[in-house]
């Protein structure tokens, strides 16, 4: 049963043209400014994720990537699913490509981004069920500093609220490997979770 009116959505759609309207940052963007959000009032699974990446930011469209396979594996939805934001919800702590790091690897998400902006979205999302904490950086933010790993690790200490995830870049592969109980009881869970919620229309 959704909580919203009509006019929720109106005022979430004319905030989301002010987000993607915004340039604070855009001097340290080396693409330029391009916020990403996709979200909608309806939404009932947020997914907090840390900023896009290049091959995002050029499509204007989040985890538009091998990333976003794997993340999208990990849930067990598809990718008409994951980018119908009736249900789902992609609202990253930065909204722009943050640029590379001279060692490899993406910049932080700018810092501007969640202080202006999350607290405003959210309020007019009152239907999400379940925020997927993808990345220390959305961790962090939510729940303040603390190992991704162990948090993962301890998903059920978040649940009903929260989900957290590791980043679902190249190097999680190698993660995962290390840590089998990932895919034996986290990865499970987590799809018999959002698969609930989907289902519960």
């Amino acid at each position: 049963m959704t909580s919203h009116s009509p006019q929720t959505q109106e005022r979430l759609e004319a905030l989301v043209r002010e987000v993607r309207a915004c340039r604070v940052c855009e001097a340290h963007l080396p693409l330029g400014a391009r916020p990403l959000i996709h979200v909608s009032a309806t939404s009932r699974i947020l997914i907090a994720s840390q900023a896009p990446g290049t091959k995002a930011h050029i499509a204007g469209k989040s985890f538009y990537d091998p990333s976003g396979n794997r993340l999208r594996n990990w849930l067990g939805i598809s990718e008409d699913v994951f980018y119908d934001t009736r249900h789902v919800a992609i609202f990253p702590m930065g909204l722009c490509y943050p640029g590379r790091l001279p060692q490899g690897g993406d910049n932080p998400p700018r810092p501007e981004c969640a202080p202006i902006w999350r607290r405003r979205v959210l309020s007019l999302m009152p239907d999400i069920r379940l925020t997927l904490l993808v990345g220390s950086y959305s961790q962090n933010h939510v729940l303040g500093r603390g190992s991704v790993t162990e948090r993962v690790r301890n998903f059920r200490d978040y649940l009903p609220d929260y989900f957290p995830l590791p980043h679902p870049s190249w190097r999680t592969g190698v993660w995962e490997k290390k840590a089998p109980w990932f895919q034996e009881e986290v990865i499970p869970a987590l799809r018999e979770r959002v698969h609930a919620i989907l289902a519960d229309r």
